[in-house]
């Protein structure tokens, strides 16, 4: 199995509706284009990325919403050296088709009482439906590790929420563990680097809002 050195996940740089929430009454969330500041974070991302990468080849996953590509783009990374594949299981969490901004902020304050993971959005997903079909994209990824082709890298450009969920779902991370976790920034790269004792660890960690508050004793 030809596992690679690096799995590279980023978050997409500022959005329209992570500038001015309103926008979501407008444009539905798959369409929401990164904002000028946005492409400028992607640029500076894609620099380091070029950095890490050098003249490997890299296997790229993106979430099929227009942030995510336009993130992508701005990377200017070497069309000849990447093998680009939208991958819609790493899109956003579902929040309703549309959504009335004082009802989101509404069904927000729900959710921090209720539970990230837990908490199902009206019309929409939860963490824990998101964290079902992350994990069903993590199954695929790791059959694809069987080629013995396969490049020395991944590359997923996706969503915040999708990148924490990744990550507890493969180091097994529990519930308490995960509603522990802040969302990265934009723009930000999260990276599982393969040790010589066969195993990944998590470049840096997520920053944490609080301390984990388990039920029980797990691990």
């Amino acid at each position: 199995m030809a596992r690679p050195r690096r799995i590279v996940l980023v978050r997409h740089g500022e959005s329209a509706g992570n500038a001015d929430h309103s926008v979501y009454e407008r444009e539905p969330d798959h369409a929401m284009a990164l904002t000028e500041r946005g492409r400028r974070q992607a640029e500076e991302t894609g620099k380091r990325l070029r950095d890490i990468f050098g003249r490997e080849r890299v296997s790229v996953y993106v979430s099929p919403y227009r942030r995510t590509h336009e993130t992508l783009r701005a990377f200017h990374l070497d069309p000849d050296l990447i093998r680009v594949r939208e991958e819609p299981r790493l899109r956003e969490q579902d929040w309703g088709n549309w959504q009335d901004c004082d009802d989101v902020r509404l069904q927000k304050e729900y959710r921090d009482t209720y539970g990230h993971f837990f908490y199902r959005f009206a019309q929409g997903e939860s963490g824990a439906d998101v964290y079902d079909r992350v994990g069903g994209f993590l199954e695929s990824l790791y059959r694809s590790f069987e080629a013995p082709d396969h490049p020395p890298n991944v590359l997923l450009v996706t969503h915040g929420l999708a990148m924490r969920l990744f990550c507890m779902r493969w180091f097994h991370w529990t519930v308490a563990e995960f509603e522990s976790l802040s969302n990265p920034g934009n723009g930000e790269i999260r990276m599982l680097v393969l040790g010589d004792d066969g195993k990944y660890t998590l470049d840096r960690p997520f920053d944490r809002w609080r301390d984990p508050q388990p039920y029980g004793i797990t691990g």
